[in-house]
């Protein structure tokens, strides 16, 4: 974990009020999970006191940049989807605990279920899969055609699906329906998102293994403050920030 003065090389609008940001630092160095985020300083006045907790997408240690997805929502984060190339951006990262790329095996197949902007960070997560030999199965869920995006990029990685709950495109419904309508087979589940989706995964996957990434509200995103708690089976207060996000579906008491 570290503090950094880091570079923006884009941030554009991929989907209504989303946005796609890849910024270049030599933080990248530490980013070794798919399934961390970061925490970045909207401004250097008292207006915005709390940073913001963003999802890592996709780390790109190459050439030094990693990719951040938001939705522009709030003061805070319209703030942010305001800076422009060759801005600085302070960030706090990388935190949290991420998904366990061990977890499977080559020829296994994984499947990734996102929700909303709960999608991008399984998107490092299928490819670093894609790497290891596993195959990938990934289903997306959005509330409409204009909130749709990375679909052409998980499939290049395997077998994507798209659900919408309004039915403009893809599959009407939601991920769980295609889950069942579609019959799909795999050795084990890994998903990000809302939370009513997430305990509807996990109860129709009570026998398969899997893993949860939460979703939560967040302060200080480093485990002190205790504003982000969950329960697990372990722990009545559980820190969604420092223990998690991401949690053994079996494990987590939601």
């Amino acid at each position: 974990m570290q503090v950094q003065l880091a570079t923006v090389v884009e941030n554009k609008n991929i989907a209504h009020n989303i946005y796609k940001m890849t910024v270049r630092g030599s933080i990248v160095e530490s980013m070794n999970q798919a399934g961390q985020f970061i925490n970045i300083r909207v401004s250097n006045s008292n207006e915005y006191l709390l940073r913001r907790p963003i999802s890592i997408c996709e780390i790109n240690k190459e050439d030094n940049t990693f990719v951040i997805i938001y939705r522009a929502e709030g003061e805070g984060t319209q703030k942010i989807s305001k800076l422009k190339s060759g801005d600085l951006i302070d960030v706090l990262g990388p935190l949290g605990k991420g998904y366990n790329i061990n977890s499977l095996k080559e020829g296994q197949t994984a499947l990734l279920v996102g929700g909303g902007i709960g999608v991008p960070p399984l998107y490092e997560l299928a490819k670093r899969f894609k790497e290891s030999g596993v195959e990938v199965v990934s289903i997306l869920g959005f509330n409409s055609q204009k909130d749709v995006f990375y679909e052409q990029e998980f499939k290049k990685l395997g077998k994507t699906y798209i659900a919408t709950a309004d039915g403009s495109y893809g599959e009407l419904g939601y991920v769980t329906d295609v889950i069942k309508n579609y019959n799909i087979n795999y050795d084990k589940y890994y998903s990000c998102g809302p939370l009513p989706m997430l305990k509807a995964l996990k109860s129709i996957n009570f026998e398969k293994e899997g893993y949860l990434s939460l979703e939560e509200r967040m302060a200080c995103g480093i485990g002190a403050c205790y504003a982000c708690v969950c329960k697990t089976e372990f722990d009545d207060s559980a820190r969604v920030c420092y223990d998690g996000p991401v949690f053994k579906a079996e494990q987590i008491l939601i």
